[in-house]
């Protein structure tokens, strides 16, 4: 059997595209999987580092306003149509899985064309274009978070890396904080913004550095691949990561974690007990804060606009929730109650249903 796994951009859609892979190589060794992204995404790293085939067609992005650009649109689309049916021909797929953005569009026109079977997986509480459109067609729709208005939606969670949903925090801490070259016994932050970084977050946690350091609180900050900070020097440390590949350890190491809430920052804090801050990204079409509501909601974490999140908010409210042990195991409780862990062999399943 072949599969094709369309989807690409950032770790949001190649986490959970690797995480199907390997679950679907788990549950039949035969199965051959590809992965279709475009050049210029982090599957151009991640993919072939997990040992999977990568096919690359031409983006396709839709501006959100009107524009000259958009005009391009659908030629654009059209020749990306026509270089996905050529990755058909050499692949030849039995089944096509999609997790939405610029690469999904083209697969679930060419494998409607091909009259493909074809699998969507939204990633997010709010539906984006690309996935609106191929769930119309699609044979199924899997989601990531209850109530994903989408028809036919199919509520299995957020395929993740084997590294997160087996992790045993506690088992791993005392290693982890060596690991970092943090303190084994003091309350510890973790900050990150994803695969991208964050801006807005490296300057608010930066510069509260004094008073975390004044309450006893050390940071493993990942700044991203192009971020940088200057942290306050104190005795308590602060590390800076530019990228982690070992997130297990990262989330091992912590006590509470300052991110964005997309969904695989949401899904896997939650998914290892890890007590949050979420702050969602002010731009888009408002997923974000509904990805973080439930754990919000169920008590596991807390919510903060990114145009409240500054440097005196996080001295305020960080220091005393990080030293706070039994808030912070009731919040890690009710976070780890609403996520499923098994999600890549539930989507795997699916996709080795609708193949045969």
């Amino acid at each position: 059997m072949r599969v094709l796994l369309a989807g690409g951009g950032t770790a949001g859609h190649t986490s959970p595209l690797i995480a199907t892979a390997d679950a679907l190589r788990r549950l039949d060794p035969s199965v051959e999987v590809t992965a279709l992204g475009t050049p210029r995404g982090l599957e151009n790293t991640v993919v072939p580092e997990a040992g999977y085939p990568l096919e690359l067609i031409p983006p396709v992005p839709l501006p959100r306003k009107p524009s000259a650009d958009l005009l391009r649109v659908p030629g654009r689309l059209r020749d990306a149509v026509r270089k996905t049916l050529e990755v058909f021909d050499r692949v030849r797929p039995d089944v096509v899985v999609g997790y939405g953005g610029y690469v999904s569009m083209p697969a679930y026109l060419a494998a409607r064309r091909r009259k493909l079977p074809l699998v969507v997986h939204e990633q997010n509480a709010v539906p984006g274009l690309a996935n609106k459109v191929g769930a119309r067609v699609a044979d199924r729709v899997a989601v990531s978070f209850p109530d994903t208005p989408l028809p036919k939606a199919e509520f299995v969670g957020l395929p993740l890396r084997r590294m997160i949903s087996t992790l045993d925090r506690g088992a791993l801490r005392a290693e982890a904080r060596a690991h970092f070259g943090l303190d084994v016994d003091r309350p510890t932050l973790l900050v990150t913004g994803g695969s991208q970084g964050a801006l807005h977050l490296n300057e608010s946690v930066s510069a509260a550095a004094g008073a975390l350091a004044a309450g006893g609180v050390q940071v493993l900050h990942v700044v991203g691949p192009k971020g940088a900070v200057t942290p306050a020097p104190s005795a308590v440390p602060y590390v800076v990561e530019n990228f982690v590949s070992r997130m297990d350890l990262a989330y091992a190491a912590a006590d509470l974690v300052l991110c964005r809430a997309g969904a695989s920052s949401v899904s896997e804090a939650a998914g290892t007990g890890l007590p949050a801050i979420f702050v969602p990204l002010p731009i888009g079409n408002g997923e974000q804060e509904h990805n973080a509501r439930p754990v919000v909601d169920a008590g596991g974490a807390l919510l903060v606009d990114n145009a409240a999140l500054s440097a005196e908010w996080i001295a305020a409210t960080v220091p005393a929730l990080a030293n706070d042990s039994v808030r912070l195991a009731a919040m890690g409780a009710a976070a780890a109650a609403l996520v499923p862990l098994d999600a890549d062999e539930r989507l795997a399943r699916i996709v080795l249903e609708s193949a045969r």
